[in-house]
């Protein structure tokens, strides 16, 4: 099977049940942003040295596959494929680690400027374009039927890459600039 199919020339895709619809679409739209987020993520873990946290990483882009195969599926709620699935268990995972990570670093009472070193800022923008990918699934969600954990599962993401951004800068030593 060759890479590039034509069927994409004129400005249309396939959704997984076979529907046609323009590029643009809102549901084209949000799943490409977490395909965008999943591809800033994988940058981020990239430059990485700590195996366990690009562990979690990787287990969050799988959590993402899951999501943008709900999205690009409009009969997600009947399938049984496990891939499929966002269990609330990975909400909690998520909120587990920021709770655990939090107790690494100095309390925040002040805005800090996104950056530090290339993991720490690449997470930073990851946690921007899971905030955009947030925003197009909840307007999504307004036309369409979109599980409620995707979007919980969205906002929690944010906070945990904006505190593992905050934990990887830290142990690099790296100082937080304050607003």
């Amino acid at each position: 099977m060759k890479i590039y199919t034509k069927t994409g020339d004129g400005g249309d895709t396939r959704l997984f049940n076979g529907t046609k619809v323009r590029k643009y679409d809102e549901r084209v739209s949000a799943y490409g942003a977490i395909d965008e987020l999943n591809a800033f993520i994988g940058a981020a873990a990239s430059f990485l040295n700590d195996g366990a946290l690009r562990d979690m990483l990787a287990a969050i882009q799988k959590d993402l596959f899951s999501v943008g195969a709900q999205l690009a599926d409009p009969g997600f709620k009947q399938q049984t494929r496990t891939k499929f699935n966002l269990p609330p268990e990975r909400i909690a995972a998520l909120e587990t680690g920021i709770d655990t990570f939090e107790t690494e670093l100095p309390p925040l009472r002040q805005f800090i400027l996104s950056g530090g070193g290339q993991a720490g800022a690449m997470l930073h923008v990851a946690r921007t374009v899971c905030r955009r990918a947030e925003r197009q699934v909840v307007g999504l969600s307004e036309k369409v039927d979109v599980s409620s954990n995707v979007i919980v599962y969205l906002n929690r993401l944010s906070d945990f890459l904006f505190v593992i951004a905050r934990v990887v800068n830290h142990r690099e030593g790296k100082t937080e600039v304050v607003w």
